[in-house]
């Protein structure tokens, strides 16, 4: 029964592993982190961020599986849901500017005026959606 439970384990920390690596490599791929230090122009901390990003995940592995409470988390849920927020639309902006695909649909829809009413319309459609199902479990 031990031998099952300790192949169990290994089999599932290998697939956390593996996952988690896949997810920071198509991170680092899109160019999500020096996206950021390039347009604040703080590439001299880019090291710190990559870090602060392996950090998080981590972290958030830990918290998960030893299911750690967070003092006054109440206070800090919604900090972390607009940082979150923004990182994934970050992440979003990224894939679409690496496939090219916002510049090809402004050309074919023809917009010339509208683009920053585009993005927020897509900013807040996720903020809705992200709204109604964490809150209304939809």
């Amino acid at each position: 029964m031990w031998g099952l439970q300790i192949v169990l384990a290994v089999i599932g920390l290998s697939a956390g592993i593996t996952v988690a690596g896949g997810l920071f490599s198509f991170i680092s791929g899109l160019g999500v982190i020096s996206d950021f230090a390039d347009r604040t122009h703080t590439g001299e901390h880019i090291l710190l961020y990559e870090d602060a990003t392996a950090l998080g995940g981590i972290l958030g592995n830990i918290f998960i599986i030893y299911q750690i409470e967070i003092p006054c988390a109440e206070i800090l849920l919604p900090v972390f849901g607009i940082l979150a927020g923004i990182f994934v639309g970050c992440w979003a902006m990224a894939l679409a500017e690496m496939l090219n695909v916002f510049p090809i649909f402004v050309r074919r829809a023809k917009l010339i005026r509208c683009i920053p009413w585009v993005i927020l319309g897509m900013a807040l459609g996720k903020g809705i959606g992200a709204f109604l199902f964490f809150f209304h479990r939809w």
